[in-house]
């Protein structure tokens, strides 16, 4: 069987993703095949739909959903073009503002409804309006406003909650998308009798979708029950032994076994089928058995299979991770000893020098520096740059006194104050000797000469001769150490 058609045959086009299925009568000499694009007729204009069946399967649908094949069917117009493809993309974006709007204007007119979908027709000339409501609602005010506001022709179509929840779409509790949106079309009521059926606990938490309604999933195994649950009897609810009267609680189909407890009791006693259509044949004849003859139920496990392999959770190794983050560790190494090697080359032996002693290593660095010194040009109008750690020899002049002798005249003079006594007398002494010595100094700044602009640099002085250690210590001030003792104040 192909999936190619002869020309005027129907087929079942779908629109909106699949949610609606209609047939149409192929009106064209073409072949259409499965999933193409059609355009079909509508209301006062045309839709476009996907072609979902074609050939023999299209009879057995329609014969399904009670479809004639009458003059009336509708009729497949073209195939689809991309300016009708386009046209269509721009209407179905209108689409989600035009909800938000219609239930704006519901709510504001006080109906009791639920609006859950809107769907514009691709030529944008007739909107059709999905709504819940739980009794009937008067809607014919809700049209005119929507038709003034929306410019198009108005359809209000009620539908159910299983509908909307396959609208709106979602994942049910089994882990599976929603069947309701996927491929159930036909939504048969469900009532508790069929989770009773099946031993299921009434538990509306449990049992209800996200539809709020039980379960559709509750009818597909309700068959299989129903044929199973033939073979025990119907007359069995109650039977009478001398212990009192067992009341029936539940039947398992899968054991054949059939579950009594005595009124005064909580205990269950499992039966046989064969057992309990014993003693009701009993009590018909008005004996009654001493003891039920209860079956042991023993529930034995399923034995574990070795599957190869044993649970270490929190010691598994994920060896792929771990040999890449090796790999990565090694080459970060290499490069680093590649750098490493290339630093030392452009260095020129740098490790050789950093071995040798601190003493050495000073001596080196200080050739360098001198090195240094050397290779730099004279600065203009200043003293030469004089080799490392050497000093140019100051020359004297001969209208500025020699600073060693000065020195020598300051410690005398302040051995001379500490041996006077405080007082009105120190203080001035110490006056008259800053009179004396402010002139000379003085004299002796203005005979400066002026300095010339480019003098000629002056010769390098001879290094310092080291000073001869003083008794009493190693280096250091220790020109404190022979004064003598310090006079007490006289205000003390």
């Amino acid at each position: 069987m192909s999936d190619s058609l002869a020309p005027f045959d129907i087929l079942e086009v779908s629109f909106n993703n699949g949610s609606r299925k209609d047939f149409f009568r192929n009106s064209t000499k073409q072949v259409f095949e499965k999933g193409e694009m059609v355009a079909v007729e509508g209301i006062s204009g045309f839709d476009i739909g996907m072609v979902n069946l074609t050939g023999e399967l299209v009879k057995l649908q329609m014969k399904k959903k009670r479809v004639e094949d009458t003059p009336e069917v509708k009729k497949l117009l073209r195939r689809a073009s991309q300016e009708d493809m386009n046209r269509m993309s721009e209407n179905k974006k209108r689409e989600h503002d035009a909800l938000i709007k219609a239930r704006v204007i519901a709510r504001n007119l006080g109906l009791e409804m639920k609006l859950a979908e809107v769907e514009i027709q691709a030529d944008g000339r007739k909107a059709t309006f999905f709504y819940t409501a739980d009794d009937r609602v008067d809607f014919r005010e809700l049209i005119k406003i929507y038709a003034s506001e929306f410019r198009v022709k108005v359809e209000m179509r009620q539908i159910g909650a299983r509908q909307e929840a396959g609208k709106v779409g979602g994942i049910g509790s089994c882990g599976r998308e929603l069947c309701c949106s996927t491929w159930l079309t036909d939504f048969k009521s469900v009532n508790t009798t069929a989770a009773r059926y099946q031993n299921l606990s009434i538990n509306q938490a449990k049992l209800s979708g996200q539809c709020g309604r039980l379960k559709c999933c509750l009818n597909y195994e309700l068959d299989t029950y129903l044929d199973a649950l033939k073979d025990f009897p119907d007359d069995c609810d109650t039977i009478e032994t001398s212990g009192g009267k067992a009341t029936l609680q539940k039947r398992d189909i899968f054991k054949s076994l059939m579950w009594y407890s005595y009124d005064n009791s909580s205990k269950q006693y499992p039966l046989t089928i064969s057992r309990v259509k014993e003693i009701r044949q009993q009590n018909k004849q008005g004996i009654k058995p001493e003891e039920l003859k209860a079956v042991e139920v023993v529930t034995t496990k399923p034995k574990e299979t070795d599957l190869g392999f044993a649970d270490v959770v929190g010691q598994i190794s994920l060896r792929s991770l771990e040999k890449a983050s090796q790999k990565r560790k090694q080459k970060s190494r290499e490069k680093h000893k590649e750098q490493q090697q290339k630093d030392n080359k452009g260095k020129g032996g740098q490790k050789q020098q950093e071995q040798k002693p601190r003493g050495e290593q000073k001596e080196q660095q200080r050739q360098r520096g001198q090195d240094n010194r050397q290779q730099k040009p004279p600065r203009e109008g200043g003293r030469p740059q004089q080799k490392g750690g050497e000093r140019p020899q100051q020359q004297q002049r001969p209208d500025r006194p020699d600073r060693p002798d000065q020195k020598g005249d300051r410690r005398e003079q302040q051995g001379q104050k500490r041996e006077q006594p405080q007082g009105g007398e120190q203080r001035q002494n110490r006056g008259e000797q800053k009179r004396e010595q402010g002139p000379q100094q003085r004299e002796g700044r203005e005979q400066r000469p002026p300095r010339p602009e480019n003098r000629e640099p002056r010769e390098p002085r001879e290094p310092r001769e080291p000073k001869p250690q003083q008794p009493g210590g190693q280096g250091g001030n220790n020109r404190n150490r022979n004064r003598p003792p310090r006079k007490p104040d006289a205000k003390q």
